[in-house]
């Protein structure tokens, strides 16, 4: 059946208390079994292998997919299979729901071991031991549970934020689920049919996978301006800098076209308006005044530029994301009114299904001092430096969750170098206490923005959060005992000399090891012009964000959005704006209900950009597999 939601007006005018019966009467699905043993096993099972893939691609990339879509195909299709041969019933859609929670969290275990731990031994030359690395993650991941759950009730019940991928896991769910009705069937055949030419349009990406089979001239190639610029011999340049070097090109990232669709066209105007200032204008300046640096070959590019643009970047994502949440004061206090002896704000039949506060009330001091405990006995971070990240992470996770819930990008590696900026004041020459703290800030962080992309579907299905957070444990501990052994054994087998190679360039622990020891030397040694533009861009922020609250929703651009594209290339921003443009266009030109444009394409947005993401993500993964472990 179709999913059940709140049109745009109704989430601007209802209350929470309306929104809350509303989902109580309309979706929510009582006590259908969804955290049973064979769900948590399936996803735990799952989320540890899929978290072994994105060990490689962050490694290679800097980047972790997400597995959400992956791991719910892959268990609905296993369990069909056994029923189909008499061996056990279909999982339920809420069994399937919890099972990518579980699967979701163990994927994103990996980040960590290709960021702040990986540049910490980089730059101390020493192997932190599997054992520390293991309690270290799974600890640093639970607070990030924590700290999570609070802000559920705002970002989901309340203000309905689309949580791009977490949304697509839900249609997908949907569409599997309820395909043997008319409309659902209409949406499982959209779905499979954008996957298929999605997983064809991924495959032919892969060069070495094609020349196995003797098909490599049929590769898509990696930048698709490189015809126009060999046929022309003409190569565009902005104060001298070609474009490629600018990273305005066009690359096929028809993935993040479909999460584009699911964003919205403001949030994909924003994007593309941010790329372009960032690296039309800001960067070429910088460059030609010698503030962004070349590399070794004497080449700029994504990472040369990012270590500049990020701060002004970072300014108006925190500070958008401060006063949107403290435009709300009634909120942050009925959150907390039951625990203080207040008017309870929940009514008896959510209180069963939500976190208490009081697990987060006590559990946050309790998990956070023992993460503050073991940064000082693993990494030899002063209790007081400890002590003051705790609540730079709810600052982040703020931010974290702000920009994840409108386009599925969560900023880490944006968030960890603001909070290196932090202690390059507190702690200055301190290198690390630098790299843990952010390492403590960003991953919290992380892990609270990945919770409630989980969560999200949940909420389109009528599941009990309750679950679907305990799910998440068990996901990071199944994560955690994944990829820790092979991290040691494959990355770490010739010590910390072979952690980088040609083959695993580890971009990101490159880079927060590049900010550490550049700011403790001293903030001096940050370049004015960046300096300067995050104070001015920190004053935007909050003046777009006041607009934003002024207009109800209506200003044009989001802040969020717009400082996102500081911070990751200007040819995904560009292919998430075009997928939002795309199915904008679509609903301008199919408006009247019923015919076959409307039909097919506006209201089946969701399943044809769940279906190309789900392609793209399952084909991307299993090519990775093929080139890693059948073709090196």
């Amino acid at each position: 059946m179709a999913i059940q939601q709140l049109s745009p007006e109704q989430v601007r005018s209802m209350t929470l208390e309306e929104k809350d019966e509303w989902w109580l009467k309309n979706v929510f699905r009582g006590d259908m079994p969804q955290l049973t043993i064979r769900a948590g096993l399936t996803g735990m099972i799952i989320g540890g292998l899929l978290s072994l893939t994105n060990l490689y691609v962050g490694a290679k990339t800097g980047w972790t997919l997400g597995v959400g879509i992956t791991s719910v195909i892959l268990a609905f299709a296993f369990y069909r299979v056994l029923s189909m041969m008499g061996l056990a019933s279909e999982f339920t859609i809420l069994e399937n729901n919890a099972m990518q929670s579980i699967a979701t969290a163990a994927g994103y275990m990996t980040a960590p071991m290709i960021s702040s731990l990986a540049a910490y031994m980089m730059v101390t030359n020493s192997i932190i031991p599997p054992f520390t690395t293991w309690i270290w993650i799974v600890v640093i991941a639970t607070l990030g549970v924590l700290f999570a759950f609070p802000l559920k009730r705002r970002f989901i019940n309340d203000e309905q934020h689309p949580f791009p991928e977490g949304r697509a896991a839900g249609i997908v769910m949907d569409a599997l689920h309820t395909s043997d009705a008319r409309t659902g069937l209409l949406k499982a055949k959209l779905l499979v049919g954008s996957g298929v030419v999605s997983a064809l349009v991924e495959l032919f990406k892969h060069h070495a996978i094609l020349e196995r089979v003797k098909l490599g001239m049929l590769t898509i190639p990696e930048h698709l301006e490189n015809w126009f610029y060999t046929l022309t011999g003409w190569q565009p340049r902005i104060r001298g800098i070609s474009l490629q070097q600018l990273t305005v090109t066009l690359e096929p990232e028809h993935v993040l076209f479909g999460a584009g669709g699911l964003m919205g066209i403001r949030t994909g105007v924003s994007l593309l308006v941010g790329a372009c200032i960032n690296y039309l204008l800001f960067a070429p300046w910088a460059i030609e005044i010698k503030h962004i640096l070349p590399n070794e070959a004497g080449n700029y590019g994504f990472r040369e530029i990012t270590q500049w643009a990020l701060w002004p970047g970072v300014a108006v994502m925190t500070t958008a994301s401060l006063v949107a949440f403290f435009a709300k004061p009634a909120m942050i206090v009925s959150a907390f009114a039951g625990l203080l002896g207040g008017k309870a704000q929940i009514s008896d039949p959510m209180k069963r299904i939500e976190l208490p506060m009081s697990v987060f009330a006590i559990g946050i001091p309790i998990v956070g001092g023992i993460a503050v405990y073991l940064a000082h006995r693993f990494f030899d971070v002063s209790y007081l430096m400890g002590i003051i990240a705790i609540p730079l992470v709810f600052v982040f996770t703020l931010i974290a969750v702000n920009s994840t819930a409108l386009t599925s990008i969560t900023p880490i590696g944006a968030m960890g170098k603001l909070t290196q900026l932090t202690y390059g004041v507190l702690a200055p020459g301190n290198i690390k206490t630098n790299l843990m703290t952010a390492g403590i800030t960003g991953e919290v962080a992380s892990n609270a923005a990945n919770l409630l992309m989980d969560i999200k579907p949940g909420y389109m299905l009528g599941a009990k959060p309750r679950q679907q957070a305990v799910g998440h444990v068990l996901g990071i501990i199944a994560g955690a005992c994944a990829a820790v052994p092979v991290f040691h054994l494959v990355f770490l087998k010739n010590g910390v000399d072979g952690l980088v190679t040609d083959t695993y360039p580890m971009p990101s622990a490159t880079i927060w090891k590049a900010v550490a020891e550049i700011l403790t030397q001293g903030i001096h040694n940050l370049p004015s012009t960046a300096v300067k533009l995050a104070i001015v861009f920190a004053v935007l922020g909050i003046v777009m964000e006041v607009f934003r609250m002024i207009t109800r929703d209506r200003f044009p651009l989001s802040a969020v959005g717009l400082g996102l594209a500081f911070v990751i290339p200007w040819s995904q921003c560009f292919a998430m704006f075009l997928g939002a443009f795309v199915f904008w266009l679509a609903g301008r030109q199919w408006k009247q209900v019923g015919t076959w444009g409307h039909r097919v394409i506006v209201e089946n947005q969701e399943p044809i950009c769940a279906g190309i993401i789900a392609g793209g993500a399952l084909t991307g993964i299993a090519a990775i597999i093929i080139e890693q472990f059948l073709l090196s």
